[in-house]
């Protein structure tokens, strides 16, 4: 913001400047504002805040005024501890700075004031304070997953609040306040899926070798009248290649790309009727060495009891890529089994030496149901974009094209 007493110092010093190349001393001669150490503006500013030691309240706005006729106040910048800023309004004329976010419970501010005299000299005025803390019934904590690590490019990252929350305004606060940055960047958004959970995914897959941070800035912000920001712990992922198998139901084969180039094609056998694989697609949620798997765990009326190995995890309903060496005539021609991708033992030790948790398992051309976006293990990749960023409150508006806002957008910095 540019004002008639600066405008005047800056010409004066170009001025001076141009001087020095025909032989002038310099262009901080005595009595020249730019030249002079700011001044302490104490006595040129009034600050609402608290006194002393008392600690201020959090719902009150904050507001510096300049005091006088001829001074003015020139820029306000106000953050807490965590480096968070301030979101502030300054008049036209520099006579008064307020806030016009609220500030957050239980936090350490620091403003820093800056003004000009009548003659356009400086002056500086450092302020801090403390507000009070929140009561700890009225606190959402917010505990984000997964686990840190390196993932494959099909994981979301997700968030669970400790209390639900189903106003707009305040999902929106919250919304806000969870950041993702990645790089490098891509964009994505938050989609609600209930009132105390949601996922983040990109637009499309992560980026490969991608490092990820997300972060809460919820800590000590006010939610609404009876609800504030609590702890959240920061977690750090990184992706590795793009991995993506694609099986085919009808075909009996499984196809293994890397980065978009085919590795392996693999005969297996799927569900029969009655027990058809789902079609869609699956995020490998974990691998297990071995794995019981009982006719009775899925009600199935025909009697097995089998120690399973090589068991990629694909739903939490036990869908899983595995050994099958039981079905070995049938692999690459039928569908034989209860719902999971069967093949043999050293095919299936290779795809479990392969993949990592995040990568992609889709399947195409079974009779079996559609893979569910929610509930079921992770199946956010299967609802299309437009309808992913609906979930959202803080970007649900936004036509095709447009970027999503905020924290909302995967920043290029981690």
């Amino acid at each position: 913001m540019s004002h008639s007493p600066r405008t005047r110092t800056v010409l004066s010093c170009t001025v001076l400047v141009a001087a020095l190349v025909a032989g002038a001393t310099g262009c901080g001669s005595d009595g020249h504002p730019l030249s002079a150490k700011p001044y302490d503006a104490a006595g040129q500013i009034a600050f609402n805040g608290p006194a002393g030691s008392q600690k201020a309240d959090p719902d009150k706005p904050l507001e510096v005024t300049a005091q006088g006729e001829d001074g003015r106040i020139t820029d306000v910048t106000a953050t807490d501890s965590l480096g968070r800023y301030v979101a502030g309004e300054l008049a036209a004329d520099g006579k008064r700075w307020h806030t016009t976010t609220p500030l957050a419970a239980g936090a350490a501010y620091t403003v820093r004031v800056s003004t000009e005299d009548e003659d356009g000299a400086p002056g500086r005025k450092v302020l801090a304070f403390e507000t009070r803390e929140a009561a700890k019934k009225g606190r959402l904590n917010v505990t984000f997953g997964p686990g840190e690590g390196q993932y494959g490019v099909g994981i979301p990252i997700t968030a669970k609040l400790s209390r639900p929350v189903t106003d707009k305004k305040a999902r929106a606060i919250i919304e806000r306040s969870l950041e993702v940055r990645s790089v490098p960047a891509a964009e994505g958004t938050w989609h609600w899926f209930e009132d105390d959970k949601l996922h983040f995914r990109p637009k499309d897959f992560w980026p490969t070798n991608a490092k990820i941070s997300v972060s809460s800035h919820l800590q000590g912000v006010k939610i609404d009248d009876n609800l504030w920001g609590g702890e959240g712990k920061p977690i750090k992922l990184s992706t590795g290649s793009k991995v993506v198998a694609v099986v085919d139901a009808g075909a009996h084969y499984m196809t293994v790309y890397r980065n978009g180039e085919e590795i392996n094609s693999i005969p297996v056998t799927t569900g029969m009727p009655g027990w058809e694989t789902r079609n869609g697609t699956k995020v490998v949620l974990d691998k297990e060495y071995v794995v019981r798997m009982t006719s009775s765990a899925i009600g199935a009326a025909e009697f097995y009891d089998k120690q399973v190995y090589y068991a990629t995890r694909l739903t939490d309903t036990g869908e899983y890529v595995h050994a099958a060496p039981w079905s070995a005539g049938s692999h690459g021609y039928a569908n034989v089994s209860h719902g999971c991708v069967g093949m043999s033992t050293g095919n299936a030790a290779w795809f479990y030496g392969m993949v990592q948790p995040g990568d992609i398992v889709r399947t195409i051309n079974s009779y079996g149901d559609s893979m569910p976006s929610y509930g079921n293990g992770l199946g956010d990749w299967n609802m299309e974009w437009k309808d992913w960023r609906k979930g959202s409150v803080v970007n649900a508006g936004l036509r095709e094209g447009q970027l999503p806002h905020d924290e909302a957008r995967l920043r290029p910095e981690v």
